[in-house]
């Protein structure tokens, strides 16, 4: 089976690298996107951006920006996973999408680590709370209802009246008396479902508890090693993703750096789409000629000019990741080691490929 392909047909890796260096020399603004991908594979990416005076974005940019946006602005009390674990007698689970961002939650935070269980709230999950084989309270249905009861929920901690509410008074009284009860309270959610006002309300709900006891808070991280990718993004340019290195000094801008923006307005004309961890494809409608560095290129609207197969991070080969259990970068070791080449392997073989005059 073909590792590379150049325009549909296979290809030896020698000349797929080459003809993609060849679309990025050619190209007057490329963007770097997807970016699912290991440490390593993020600092060769984010080196070729700046090389090439590229933008880079990560598929779920929107959702860490949203986290991000929430702690630079109002600011944030957060734990770890393993602390969550350890100490709260309370979880308090807000919204929707908690399951599939991370799929380890109900093994790792629904009990205590000596067997024993903890109260667990959901705010209005959805139908994201069947099945995980827990006692859970659910206080509201319906994700679209939370701004609206996060708003009263804060306004009754604080003693504070409220209207109509989407759930009883009764109901919110009892569960502001319990959230200001709690000896040691986490509260999880997604950025992926929420908007970044329901997450400022959430963590200044946050804040206010911890006037009279401790609360904190527990973001889930998006997958495809997102986390990863910002923290790599941050130490190397100084600012998070979305960030462009046209002008010669990276820039941070949420909207002109974002990689779908780009190419659907015609700003970028060429894209190096990655994406190892499992098949994902790029959201923009406009058709550019793409690299693509990708465990399986399936489900590409149009066939990417040069295809190369790259290894699984923590499959394949061995890795550095953002673990969702620890909340922390880790060395992950290769469970089913093969040969395919890793995603900084295949970057740094274009980067190699490239001019060494290739202008910003």
């Amino acid at each position: 089976m073909a590792d590379a392909w150049v325009r549909g047909n296979p290809a030896t890796l020698e000349d797929a690298v080459a003809e993609a260096a060849r679309l990025l020399r050619a190209s007057r603004m490329p963007v770097i996107a997807g970016l699912g991908t290991d440490v390593a594979g993020a600092r060769a990416a984010i080196a070729l951006a700046e090389r090439l005076g590229s933008a880079v974005d990560h598929m779920h940019s929107a959702a860490l920006l949203r986290d991000l946006a929430v702690m630079r602005q109002a600011g944030m009390m957060v734990t770890t996973p393993n602390e969550a674990r350890l100490r709260a007698d309370l979880l308090l689970l807000v919204g929707s999408g908690l399951l599939q961002a991370w799929p380890e939650l109900p093994a790792r935070l629904f009990t205590r680590p000596d067997g024993g269980k903890r109260r667990i709230v959901w705010l209005c999950p959805g139908d994201g709370s069947g099945n995980v084989g827990a006692d859970i309270e659910t206080v509201g249905n319906d994700p679209a209802d939370l701004p609206v009861l996060l708003a009263a929920l804060r306004a009754r901690c604080a003693d504070r009246p409220v209207g109509e509410t989407p759930i009883a008074a009764q109901a919110l009284d009892a569960l502001a008396a319990d959230l200001k009860q709690a000896r040691f309270g986490v509260a999880v959610w997604s950025a992926a479902e929420q908007d970044a006002l329901a997450l400022e309300m959430l963590c200044g709900l946050v804040k206010d508890l911890n006037a009279a006891t401790r609360f904190t808070g527990l973001p889930l991280m998006p997958p495809d090693n997102g986390a990863a990718v910002q923290q790599v993004s941050g130490w190397l340019a100084g600012f998070p993703l979305r960030t462009g290195f046209g002008r010669h000094a990276p820039e941070h801008d949420p909207w002109r750096f974002d990689a779908a923006r780009l190419i659907d307005s015609g700003e970028a004309d060429c894209a190096l789409w990655i994406s190892a961890y499992r098949t994902m494809t790029p959201a923009w409608t406009r058709d550019v000629p793409t690299i693509a560095l990708t465990h399986a290129s399936d489900g590409f609207r149009r066939p990417p000019k040069v295809a190369i197969t790259v290894g699984r991070p923590g499959i394949d080969h061995d890795a550095v990741e953002h673990l969702a259990a620890t909340g922390t970068l880790a060395p992950v070791k290769a469970r089913q080691p093969t040969n395919a080449i890793s995603v900084a392997d295949a970057v740094n073989r274009i980067a190699a490929a490239l001019p060494a005059d290739q202008p910003c």
